[in-house]
Protein backbone atom coordinates (compact mmCIF):
# COMPACT_ATOMS: atom_id res chain seq x y z
CA UNK A 1 0.00 0.00 0.00
CA UNK A 2 1.58 3.22 -1.10
CA UNK A 3 1.91 6.40 1.51
CA UNK A 4 -0.31 9.11 0.64
CA UNK A 5 1.56 12.58 0.62
CA UNK A 6 0.75 15.92 -0.06
CA UNK A 7 3.71 18.48 -1.30
CA UNK A 8 2.90 21.85 -0.32
CA UNK A 9 4.15 24.97 -1.93
CA UNK A 10 3.91 28.53 -2.82
CA UNK A 11 2.21 30.87 0.13
CA UNK A 12 1.55 34.11 0.87
CA UNK A 13 5.54 35.08 0.62
CA UNK A 14 7.66 36.94 -1.44
CA UNK A 15 9.54 33.70 -2.16
CA UNK A 16 6.31 32.47 -3.55
CA UNK A 17 7.92 31.58 -7.15
CA UNK A 18 11.05 29.79 -5.36
CA UNK A 19 8.46 27.41 -3.66
CA UNK A 20 7.22 26.09 -6.77
CA UNK A 21 10.15 24.75 -8.49
CA UNK A 22 11.44 23.88 -4.97
CA UNK A 23 8.12 21.87 -4.51
CA UNK A 24 8.00 20.44 -8.03
CA UNK A 25 11.45 19.05 -7.75
CA UNK A 26 10.76 16.85 -4.83
CA UNK A 27 7.34 16.33 -6.08
CA UNK A 28 9.04 14.77 -9.26
CA UNK A 29 11.75 13.48 -7.25
CA UNK A 30 9.52 10.73 -5.06
CA UNK A 31 9.50 7.55 -5.32
CA UNK A 32 6.44 6.16 -7.02
CA UNK A 33 6.82 2.71 -6.10
CA UNK A 34 6.57 3.75 -2.35
CA UNK A 35 4.63 6.91 -2.34
CA UNK A 36 1.20 8.12 -3.81
CA UNK A 37 2.10 12.12 -4.00
CA UNK A 38 -0.25 14.77 -4.63
CA UNK A 39 0.36 18.49 -5.44
CA UNK A 40 -0.77 20.96 -3.12
CA UNK A 41 -0.27 24.46 -3.83
CA UNK A 42 -1.37 27.22 -1.79
CA UNK A 43 -1.71 30.10 -3.51
CA UNK A 44 -0.96 34.18 -2.79
CA UNK A 45 -4.21 34.69 -1.22
CA UNK A 46 -3.30 31.37 1.21
CA UNK A 47 -6.27 29.29 -0.38
CA UNK A 48 -5.43 25.46 -1.18
CA UNK A 49 -5.42 24.39 -4.90
CA UNK A 50 -5.01 20.33 -5.58
CA UNK A 51 -5.12 18.81 -9.27
CA UNK A 52 -2.97 16.94 -11.97
CA UNK A 53 -1.82 20.23 -13.33
CA UNK A 54 -0.63 21.83 -10.94
CA UNK A 55 2.46 19.22 -10.56
CA UNK A 56 3.91 20.24 -13.95
CA UNK A 57 6.05 23.47 -14.11
CA UNK A 58 4.74 24.49 -17.46
CA UNK A 59 1.32 25.09 -15.95
CA UNK A 60 2.33 27.93 -13.56
CA UNK A 61 3.51 29.98 -16.84
CA UNK A 62 -0.54 31.30 -16.77
CA UNK A 63 -1.08 31.14 -13.70
CA UNK A 64 -5.35 32.17 -14.75
CA UNK A 65 -5.73 29.13 -16.78
CA UNK A 66 -3.40 26.90 -14.34
CA UNK A 67 -5.78 27.83 -11.44
CA UNK A 68 -8.82 27.36 -13.77
CA UNK A 69 -8.06 23.53 -13.69
CA UNK A 70 -7.63 23.22 -10.61
CA UNK A 71 -9.84 22.12 -8.03
CA UNK A 72 -9.92 24.45 -4.80
CA UNK A 73 -10.21 22.52 -1.48
CA UNK A 74 -10.16 22.62 2.48
CA UNK A 75 -8.30 20.51 4.71
CA UNK A 76 -10.42 18.63 7.06
CA UNK A 77 -9.12 16.28 9.53
CA UNK A 78 -9.95 12.87 8.70
CA UNK A 79 -9.91 8.98 10.51
CA UNK A 80 -7.01 8.02 7.98
CA UNK A 81 -5.22 11.34 7.49
CA UNK A 82 -6.39 14.49 6.07
CA UNK A 83 -9.29 15.08 3.45
CA UNK A 84 -9.08 17.58 0.47
CA UNK A 85 -12.54 18.96 0.58
CA UNK A 86 -13.92 20.32 -2.63
CA UNK A 87 -14.60 24.34 -2.24
CA UNK A 88 -17.26 25.51 -2.72
CA UNK A 89 -18.68 22.14 -1.84
CA UNK A 90 -21.31 20.79 -4.95
CA UNK A 91 -24.93 20.50 -3.31
CA UNK A 92 -24.64 16.74 -4.85
CA UNK A 93 -22.19 14.50 -5.39
CA UNK A 94 -18.94 13.21 -3.15
CA UNK A 95 -17.06 16.29 -2.29
CA UNK A 96 -13.92 14.78 -1.09
CA UNK A 97 -11.52 14.97 -3.41
CA UNK A 98 -8.76 13.20 -2.02
CA UNK A 99 -6.60 13.05 1.01
CA UNK A 100 -3.32 12.62 2.71
CA UNK A 101 -1.19 10.72 5.51
CA UNK A 102 2.18 13.00 5.57
CA UNK A 103 2.90 16.10 4.02
CA UNK A 104 5.70 17.30 2.98
CA UNK A 105 6.17 21.48 2.95
CA UNK A 106 8.47 22.94 0.38
CA UNK A 107 7.82 26.47 1.17
CA UNK A 108 9.84 29.61 1.42
CA UNK A 109 9.83 32.85 4.17
CA UNK A 110 7.37 34.19 5.73
CA UNK A 111 3.57 33.44 6.58
CA UNK A 112 4.54 29.60 5.67
CA UNK A 113 8.26 28.41 6.70
CA UNK A 114 8.02 30.87 9.41
CA UNK A 115 6.41 28.26 11.61
CA UNK A 116 2.47 29.15 9.91
CA UNK A 117 2.32 26.37 8.12
CA UNK A 118 3.62 23.93 10.41
CA UNK A 119 1.52 25.14 13.16
CA UNK A 120 -1.31 24.81 10.63
CA UNK A 121 -0.20 21.16 9.78
CA UNK A 122 0.18 20.62 14.01
CA UNK A 123 -3.40 21.36 14.36
CA UNK A 124 -4.42 18.79 11.62
CA UNK A 125 -2.50 16.13 13.30
CA UNK A 126 -0.87 15.70 10.34
CA UNK A 127 2.86 13.88 10.29
CA UNK A 128 5.20 16.10 8.43
CA UNK A 129 8.77 16.72 6.76
CA UNK A 130 10.11 19.75 8.21
CA UNK A 131 11.07 21.43 11.60
CA UNK A 132 8.51 22.33 13.69
CA UNK A 133 6.64 25.73 14.76
CA UNK A 134 9.35 26.33 17.43
CA UNK A 135 12.55 25.66 15.73
CA UNK A 136 10.83 27.09 12.30
CA UNK A 137 10.47 30.05 13.93
CA UNK A 138 13.90 30.35 15.30
CA UNK A 139 15.27 30.02 11.80
CA UNK A 140 13.38 32.35 10.05
CA UNK A 141 13.98 35.33 12.67
CA UNK A 142 17.53 36.13 11.95
CA UNK A 143 18.07 38.42 15.45
CA UNK A 144 16.53 35.45 18.03
CA UNK A 145 18.30 33.10 16.16
CA UNK A 146 21.66 34.77 16.85
CA UNK A 147 20.60 34.94 20.38
CA UNK A 148 20.19 31.09 20.80
CA UNK A 149 23.29 30.63 18.78
CA UNK A 150 25.31 33.09 20.78
CA UNK A 151 23.75 31.21 24.18
CA UNK A 152 24.60 27.56 22.93
CA UNK A 153 28.53 28.81 22.32
CA UNK A 154 28.00 29.27 18.76
CA UNK A 155 29.82 31.64 16.80
CA UNK A 156 27.60 34.82 15.32
CA UNK A 157 28.31 37.72 14.57
CA UNK A 158 27.12 40.89 16.90
CA UNK A 159 24.29 43.19 15.29
CA UNK A 160 21.50 45.84 15.90
CA UNK A 161 17.85 45.59 15.46
CA UNK A 162 15.61 48.47 15.07
CA UNK A 163 11.54 48.52 13.85
CA UNK A 164 11.05 50.76 10.76
CA UNK A 165 8.89 52.98 12.91
CA UNK A 166 11.77 53.63 15.06
CA UNK A 167 13.67 54.17 12.11
CA UNK A 168 10.95 56.12 10.00
CA UNK A 169 10.30 58.36 13.20
CA UNK A 170 14.33 59.58 13.32
CA UNK A 171 16.15 58.36 10.56
CA UNK A 172 19.38 60.66 10.95
CA UNK A 173 19.35 59.54 15.09
CA UNK A 174 19.62 55.63 13.23
CA UNK A 175 22.12 55.78 10.94
CA UNK A 176 24.55 57.75 13.29
CA UNK A 177 23.77 54.82 15.66
CA UNK A 178 24.78 52.86 13.41
CA UNK A 179 27.92 54.37 12.54
CA UNK A 180 29.03 54.63 16.17
CA UNK A 181 28.25 51.02 17.21
CA UNK A 182 29.20 49.22 13.86
CA UNK A 183 30.75 51.19 11.54
CA UNK A 184 31.41 50.70 7.82
CA UNK A 185 30.75 48.73 5.86
CA UNK A 186 27.70 47.07 6.82
CA UNK A 187 25.36 44.57 6.07
CA UNK A 188 21.54 45.39 6.52
CA UNK A 189 18.92 43.10 6.40
CA UNK A 190 15.18 42.25 6.78
CA UNK A 191 15.25 40.52 10.53
CA UNK A 192 12.42 37.96 8.94
CA UNK A 193 13.27 36.69 4.92
CA UNK A 194 15.27 34.26 3.54
CA UNK A 195 16.52 33.94 -0.27
CA UNK A 196 18.64 37.34 0.44
CA UNK A 197 15.66 39.22 -0.31
CA UNK A 198 15.75 43.13 0.86
CA UNK A 199 19.58 42.18 1.98
CA UNK A 200 21.90 44.91 0.81
CA UNK A 201 25.34 46.03 1.34
CA UNK A 202 26.55 49.75 2.19
CA UNK A 203 29.73 51.61 1.97
CA UNK A 204 28.61 55.34 3.49
CA UNK A 205 25.71 57.09 5.05
CA UNK A 206 24.00 57.39 1.29
CA UNK A 207 23.98 53.91 0.61
CA UNK A 208 23.13 52.48 4.35
CA UNK A 209 19.94 54.93 4.02
CA UNK A 210 18.81 52.98 0.89
CA UNK A 211 19.34 49.96 2.19
CA UNK A 212 17.34 50.84 5.78
CA UNK A 213 14.97 51.90 3.50
CA UNK A 214 15.12 48.68 1.32
CA UNK A 215 14.71 46.07 4.09
CA UNK A 216 12.13 48.28 6.18
CA UNK A 217 9.86 47.74 3.11
CA UNK A 218 10.09 44.02 3.53
CA UNK A 219 9.94 43.89 7.44
CA UNK A 220 9.05 45.84 10.38
CA UNK A 221 12.05 44.74 12.03
CA UNK A 222 15.74 45.20 10.36
CA UNK A 223 18.97 43.94 11.14
CA UNK A 224 22.52 45.53 10.97
CA UNK A 225 25.72 44.10 11.29
CA UNK A 226 29.48 44.66 10.28
CA UNK A 227 30.10 42.93 6.39
CA UNK A 228 32.85 40.94 6.84
CA UNK A 229 36.08 41.43 4.91
CA UNK A 230 37.40 39.04 2.62
CA UNK A 231 34.41 37.24 2.78
CA UNK A 232 34.29 33.73 1.17
CA UNK A 233 30.53 31.73 1.93
CA UNK A 234 30.47 28.07 2.55
CA UNK A 235 26.92 26.47 3.03
CA UNK A 236 26.51 22.97 4.73
CA UNK A 237 22.91 21.12 4.79
CA UNK A 238 22.01 18.78 7.74
CA UNK A 239 19.60 15.84 7.63
CA UNK A 240 18.55 14.32 11.19
CA UNK A 241 16.64 15.45 14.08
CA UNK A 242 17.71 16.40 18.23
CA UNK A 243 19.10 12.92 18.52
CA UNK A 244 20.90 12.13 15.33
CA UNK A 245 21.95 14.76 12.72
CA UNK A 246 24.42 14.54 9.71
CA UNK A 247 26.23 17.09 7.60
CA UNK A 248 26.09 16.98 3.72
CA UNK A 249 29.46 18.33 1.75
CA UNK A 250 30.29 21.43 1.63
CA UNK A 251 29.84 24.33 -1.10
CA UNK A 252 30.95 27.73 -2.00
CA UNK A 253 28.86 29.60 -4.12
CA UNK A 254 30.86 31.26 -7.37
CA UNK A 255 31.58 34.70 -6.72
CA UNK A 256 30.58 35.07 -3.10
CA UNK A 257 33.24 37.40 -1.82
CA UNK A 258 29.81 39.46 -1.48
CA UNK A 259 26.30 38.67 -0.23
CA UNK A 260 24.29 36.67 -3.08
CA UNK A 261 21.46 39.05 -3.92
CA UNK A 262 18.29 37.25 -4.75
CA UNK A 263 18.75 37.73 -8.28
CA UNK A 264 22.15 36.10 -7.69
CA UNK A 265 20.66 32.87 -6.55
CA UNK A 266 17.33 32.53 -8.81
CA UNK A 267 17.41 34.45 -11.86
CA UNK A 268 20.81 33.95 -13.15
CA UNK A 269 21.12 29.87 -14.05
CA UNK A 270 19.34 30.12 -17.35
CA UNK A 271 15.86 27.86 -17.69
CA UNK A 272 15.35 24.36 -15.76
CA UNK A 273 13.09 22.03 -15.31
CA UNK A 274 11.37 21.04 -11.99
CA UNK A 275 12.74 17.84 -11.39
CA UNK A 276 16.21 18.43 -13.43
CA UNK A 277 19.30 19.23 -12.72
CA UNK A 278 18.73 23.36 -13.13
CA UNK A 279 15.95 26.03 -11.73
CA UNK A 280 15.99 27.03 -7.80
CA UNK A 281 18.99 27.21 -5.94
CA UNK A 282 20.26 24.02 -7.68
CA UNK A 283 21.01 26.54 -10.98
CA UNK A 284 23.12 28.62 -8.48
CA UNK A 285 27.13 28.44 -9.82
CA UNK A 286 29.25 26.82 -7.10
CA UNK A 287 32.09 25.14 -5.99
CA UNK A 288 31.14 22.03 -5.00
CA UNK A 289 32.33 20.70 -2.50
CA UNK A 290 34.16 24.13 -1.48
CA UNK A 291 37.85 24.18 -2.13
CA UNK A 292 38.52 24.71 1.52
CA UNK A 293 41.18 22.44 3.69
CA UNK A 294 40.18 19.39 5.43
CA UNK A 295 39.89 20.73 8.68
CA UNK A 296 37.94 23.67 7.89
CA UNK A 297 35.61 21.60 5.86
CA UNK A 298 35.14 19.48 9.08
CA UNK A 299 35.04 22.66 11.25
CA UNK A 300 31.79 24.02 8.99
CA UNK A 301 29.99 20.52 9.42
CA UNK A 302 30.63 20.38 12.96
CA UNK A 303 29.10 23.80 13.50
CA UNK A 304 26.36 23.02 10.75
CA UNK A 305 24.99 20.12 13.02
CA UNK A 306 25.19 21.51 16.64
CA UNK A 307 23.57 24.84 15.03
CA UNK A 308 20.77 22.86 13.67
CA UNK A 309 20.47 20.82 16.63
CA UNK A 310 20.86 24.00 18.81
CA UNK A 311 17.80 25.20 17.30
CA UNK A 312 15.63 21.94 17.80
CA UNK A 313 15.23 21.26 13.50
CA UNK A 314 14.37 17.95 12.30
CA UNK A 315 14.24 17.08 8.62
CA UNK A 316 17.08 19.29 5.91
CA UNK A 317 18.18 22.35 6.70
CA UNK A 318 20.57 24.34 5.16
CA UNK A 319 23.68 26.59 7.38
CA UNK A 320 25.47 29.66 5.99
CA UNK A 321 28.31 30.21 6.76
CA UNK A 322 30.67 33.76 6.58
CA UNK A 323 34.75 32.96 6.46
CA UNK A 324 36.89 36.03 6.52
CA UNK A 325 39.62 34.58 4.03
CA UNK A 326 42.34 36.59 5.84
CA UNK A 327 41.72 36.19 9.39
CA UNK A 328 40.21 32.72 9.26
CA UNK A 329 37.22 34.21 11.20
CA UNK A 330 34.32 31.49 10.48
CA UNK A 331 30.23 32.52 11.71
CA UNK A 332 27.31 30.95 11.18
CA UNK A 333 25.04 33.67 9.13
CA UNK A 334 21.97 31.58 9.43
CA UNK A 335 20.07 28.67 9.01
CA UNK A 336 17.11 27.98 5.90
CA UNK A 337 14.77 25.62 7.48
CA UNK A 338 13.41 24.55 4.25
CA UNK A 339 16.95 24.95 1.84
CA UNK A 340 15.95 26.07 -1.99
CA UNK A 341 15.42 22.46 -3.83
CA UNK A 342 16.03 20.76 -0.53
CA UNK A 343 19.86 21.07 -1.20
CA UNK A 344 19.58 18.28 -2.88
CA UNK A 345 22.55 19.03 -4.93
CA UNK A 346 24.34 18.80 -1.73
CA UNK A 347 23.50 15.83 -0.70
CA UNK A 348 24.00 14.09 -4.48
CA UNK A 349 27.86 15.23 -3.65
CA UNK A 350 27.67 13.36 -0.14
CA UNK A 351 26.39 10.18 -1.72
CA UNK A 352 22.62 10.24 -1.30
CA UNK A 353 20.40 11.13 -4.04
CA UNK A 354 17.27 13.26 -3.92
CA UNK A 355 15.06 10.20 -3.58
CA UNK A 356 16.91 9.04 -0.44
CA UNK A 357 17.05 12.08 1.26
CA UNK A 358 12.82 12.47 0.71
CA UNK A 359 12.95 8.76 2.21
CA UNK A 360 14.76 9.77 5.43
CA UNK A 361 13.08 13.10 5.88
CA UNK A 362 9.42 11.26 5.46
CA UNK A 363 10.84 8.64 8.25
CA UNK A 364 11.80 11.51 10.41
CA UNK A 365 8.43 12.51 10.18
CA UNK A 366 6.70 9.76 10.78
CA UNK A 367 9.00 9.33 13.68
CA UNK A 368 7.96 12.53 15.30
CA UNK A 369 4.37 11.41 15.08
CA UNK A 370 5.09 8.36 17.03
CA UNK A 371 6.80 10.61 19.79
CA UNK A 372 3.86 13.19 20.07
CA UNK A 373 1.37 10.29 20.26
CA UNK A 374 3.10 8.92 23.75
CA UNK A 375 2.60 12.65 24.85
CA UNK A 376 -0.54 14.01 27.22
CA UNK A 377 -2.13 16.60 25.96
CA UNK A 378 -5.97 16.23 27.39
CA UNK A 379 -5.99 16.14 31.07
CA UNK A 380 -9.26 14.56 32.51
CA UNK A 381 -11.28 16.63 35.22
CA UNK A 382 -14.61 17.52 36.31
CA UNK A 383 -13.92 21.38 36.00
CA UNK A 384 -16.85 22.10 33.73
CA UNK A 385 -19.61 20.25 35.74
CA UNK A 386 -20.27 22.65 38.47
CA UNK A 387 -19.24 26.15 36.01
CA UNK A 388 -22.09 28.87 35.97
CA UNK A 389 -20.95 31.93 33.99
CA UNK A 390 -24.40 33.97 35.21
CA UNK A 391 -22.65 35.33 37.84
CA UNK A 392 -19.64 38.06 38.50
CA UNK A 393 -16.96 36.02 39.42
CA UNK A 394 -14.50 34.69 36.43
CA UNK A 395 -14.00 31.18 35.34
CA UNK A 396 -10.40 31.55 38.02
CA UNK A 397 -12.46 32.59 40.70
Amino acid sequence: MKTKIAVLFGGHSVEHEVSIISGLQAFAALDREKYDPIPLYIGKDNAFYTGEALGNIDSYKDMKACLAAATRVLLVPGEAGVELIRYPMKKFGNNVVGSFEVALPVVHGTNVEDGTLMGYLEMLGVPYAASDLTSSALGMDKFAMKAVLRQAGLPVLDALEFTGKAYALDPDAILSQIEEKVGYPVIVKPVNLGSSVGISKAKDRASLRDAMDLAASFSPRILVERAVEHLREINCAVLGDYESARPSACEEPAGADEILSYRDKYLSGGKGKAGGDKGGMSSLKRRCPAEIPDEMTAEVQRLAVATFQALGCSGVARVDFLNDKETGGLWVNEINTIPGSLAFYLWEAAGTSFTALLDEMLSLAFKRAREREALTFTYESNILSGISLGGSKGGKA
